[in-house]
Formats: structure tokens, sequence, C-alpha cells
């Protein structure tokens, strides 16, 4: 059915007898306006509806058009309609089975649904409907769309329906009106918030699309989908960090710093890392997150930077022309975060162990003791003879040597002789020769230490 013929029909049901009348707000005045019955085959979906935005933006990133008009169009938009939220569908079919269409929808002269396309969805899918009941504008979609764009917006972004969107579209809603020339005044008042929100959501967008051009997935906004507050709070990190001088950050870091702490997040964004120990990256005081301390911050980068790279090299390159990228995209970051997530893991938890001994740097009781704990604990795992754990276990006793040396030689030599002590060489026939080499070695150096202390006065 085509524009003019839309036009016609609807034409003829505006001048028949209304179901009655309902008060909206229309060119700033509340306007009592005539509520019809129009049947369903002369409706139209809006393919850039708030609650499905970021569906028809990405599958038009690929050059793929949507034809609202057409069959395909149609089953298309239906579709990311049902699973924009499938669980309160679901709740909203069968109240519509049982007892009608009870919101009011607000259609454009020519069918074009500006408010309602889930429920015309619902009432397709339901047989005994053939009607959607909806006020009927007096302008197509062409001849007022800044006026639409008004009237759409306070509907689908009140706060009474914001609550069953997807938390993305908000976001991307405000871009566009952006982009539009609609000034941020005007969309915080179309939007029920206040100016400072819609600049917060303008921030929070522009780093979704770095995010989305960090991966080369610009435009495809399904992949922002169940990350919103990693984002939120990353956007509030960066914003405070970049400029230097902040007292939340390392001291003298630069603009450059800042952009590798975005990077590194947006790694663990994109394994859907959440919560606080997301959070460690950058929030709060300095103290208590990675980004705010030279050394720990420069160790968490380096083992990052070794690991994650090589991931991303072994990555296929992006078919944007798949026929269903969104499912694509989807495997492709669960790989990645089956890949990454152990790395993740690790990197975060041996830094957090840091955080907690620079908190703790006063009280070095708690600190050995919990150091006491932690080897208790290894000492009974089988890897515990690894060269690289040896390694450690002799970096240890040097650090431990050197705590009893500043207090008193005395103390290190009870430790030593305590060690000699303990040592038995049952079993290690093997080792005889080297054994003895140790021995006489001991042996040279006691009788030095011997002579220097003879020496003392």
């Amino acid at each position: 059915m085509n524009k003019e013929f839309r036009i016609s029909k609807i034409t003829e049901i505006r001048n028949s007898e209304p179901l009655g009348e309902q008060e909206i707000m229309w060119q700033d005045q509340l306007e009592s306006m005539p509520v019809f019955k129009v049947p369903l085959e002369h409706l139209v979906y809006n393919k850039y509806n708030g609650r499905i935005l970021s569906r028809t933006k990405s599958l038009e990133s690929q050059d793929k058009s949507i034809d609202s008009e057409s069959v395909e169009g149609k089953r298309i938009l239906e579709k990311f309609l049902w699973e924009s939220r499938i669980d309160r569908n679901e709740r909203t079919k069968g109240d519509i089975e049982k007892y009608g269409q009870k919101i009011v929808g607000i259609i454009t002269k020519d069918g074009i649904i500006i408010d309602g396309n889930r429920r015309a969805m619902l009432l397709n899918k339901i047989d005994k409907f053939d009607y959607f009941k909806a006020i009927i504008l007096p302008v197509t979609l062409e001849e007022n769309p800044i006026e639409i764009e008004k009237l759409e917006t306070s509907y689908q972004m009140g706060e009474d329906e914001k609550l069953g969107y997807n938390p993305i579209e908000k976001y991307l809603k405000t871009k566009n009106l952006k982009q539009k020339d609609v000034s941020v005044k005007q969309i915080a008042n179309w939007m029920g918030e206040s100016v400072s929100t819609v600049n917060e959501y303008l921030d929070v967008m522009d780093t979704m699309d770095d995010y989305l051009n960090y991966l080369e997935y610009d435009g495809i906004f399904t992949q922002l989908d169940n990350r919103e507050d990693q984002f939120i709070n990353l956007t509030k990190w960066v914003k405070v960090f970049y400029g230097g001088g902040s007292v939340r950050a390392f001291d003298g870091y630069t603009d450059a710093d800042v952009d590798e702490l975005k990077s590194i997040a947006f790694d663990y964004i994109r394994a859907k890392y959440e919560g606080k120990k997301f959070r460690y990256l950058g929030h709060g005081q300095k103290q208590n997150h990675f980004f705010g301390n030279e050394n720990i911050w420069e160790s968490f980068k380096k083992n990052h930077s070794d690991s994650i790279p090589p991931i991303y090299s072994d990555e296929e390159k992006i078919n944007k022309d798949s026929e269903n990228l969104t499912a694509t995209l989807n495997g492709r970051d669960n790989e990645f975060k089956i890949k990454a997530q152990p790395f993740l893991d690790k990197n975060i938890e041996e830094h957090l162990q840091k955080i907690y001994n620079q908190k703790n740097k006063e009280e070095p009781d708690k600190l050995i003791s919990k150091a006491i704990d932690s080897i208790n604990v290894a000492k009974g795992n089988k890897n515990i003879g690894r060269s690289d754990v040896l390694k450690k276990v002799k970096q240890l006793n040097k650090i431990t040597a050197n705590i009893l040396q500043g207090e008193s030689p005395q103390r290190l030599l009870e430790q030593i002789l305590n060690l000699l002590s303990s040592i038995t060489v049952l079993n290690h026939l093997d080792e005889k020769d080297k054994l003895l080499k140790y021995t006489k070695d001991i042996e040279k150096e006691a009788y030095r230490l011997e002579k220097d202390i003879k020496k003392l006065k």
C-alpha cells in the first residue's frame, strides 16, 4: 500500500465518527484530539523508533536499507520490536489478548506510527484484532519533522516508558537529536531530563562511539548491549583525568596515559567485566585504584600489553556483509572473553594486592602476616618446584635477609644458623659434589665474618 493510498484511506477515517478524544501536547499546547480505529494494514512502523534505533542504525551501517513499507521491511522491524524486550512483550501480548488495546497510539496522516509501534506489532500477532486505536496527526512526518520528533521523544523517553527500553537507546536518541541541530536544552525538555543529564548522555555516547571505533565496529550499536554501567564509569574517569592535574590520578600523568587507560578499559568492557573489579581501574580516590599509583599502573599496563594484543592479532577480519552481523560479532566477542578473561582476572587480582599493600604500608605486621598465610597455602601446591616459582622464593629470601640485617646482624645469623640446622642431605647423593662445594664456601664466609667480628672494638 503506497503513501498516497494510505493518506486517502486514513483521511476517510478522520472524517468518520471517532471513538472519543484524548489530550496530547501538540505545538506546545495541550490539545484534545479525536481517537479512531485505524486498520492495521494502513499503518507503517517507524524504523527510527527510539526502542529499536540501535538495531536499525546497526543494519544501515552495513549499507542495508530498511524499506518499512515493504513486507520484508515490516518483518525485520517486527523482529526488532519483539526482541527489544521479549519478557515484557509476552506479558503485554497476554494483556492485550485478554482486555484489548488499553493505551491509545499516535500516527501521522500517512500512517507512520509515532507512538505505539510495540503495541501495533503485538496486535499484528493476535488474530482477533485488525485495528489500532490512535490519534491521527494532521501532518505527515516530512511536513513537520521537528514537531513530530518532539512528540515522539516526549512519549518514548518519558520516565514511565523509559524503563521498557534497552538502556543504550537513550544515548543514541540523544546523539541523533543533537545531529539534527536540536539544542541540548530542547532535548532535555523533550526527554523530561535536566540539561546536565543530557550532556552526560552525549558524553557517554562519545565514549561508546570511541569503543566501536577501537574494535572497528563503527555504527554497530548492538555491540553496546549490557555494557552501560562500564561506559558511564569510564566516561566519568576520563572527563576528570583529561587535561592533567587531577588529584585522583598518579602524579605527572599525561593525556597519553589517560588514552591508555581508556583502551585497556575497552578490553575489559568487551569482556563484559563489570562491577567493583572494573572500577578498580580508575574509580574514586587515587589510593583506591590502579591509575592512582604510577608504579602499580605501569605494572598493570605492562602485564596487559604483554597478553591481550596477541589475542587481537589472532582474530579474523570482520565480515561486515554477514547476514546476521550482530550474531557474528557476539560470537567474536565471546571468543575474546574466553581467551582474555583468565588473564584479565589475574591482572586485576595481582594489582589489587598491590593496592592493599600500599594502603597498609604503615602496618607491616598486617602485610607480613598476609604473606605468611599466602606462602603456607602455596607450599602445598604441586607447582611449587617450578623454576619461576623458586626464583621468586629466592627473591623473597633476599628481602627477608635484608630486613633482618637492617635490624641486627645477630638476628640474621640466628636465622642462618636455624636454616643450617634444618638441612638434611639424606637421599641427595646426586648432589654430593655441589653440597660439599657450598659447605666449603660457607666455611670461608664464616671465617671471614669471624675475623671482621674480632676487629670490632
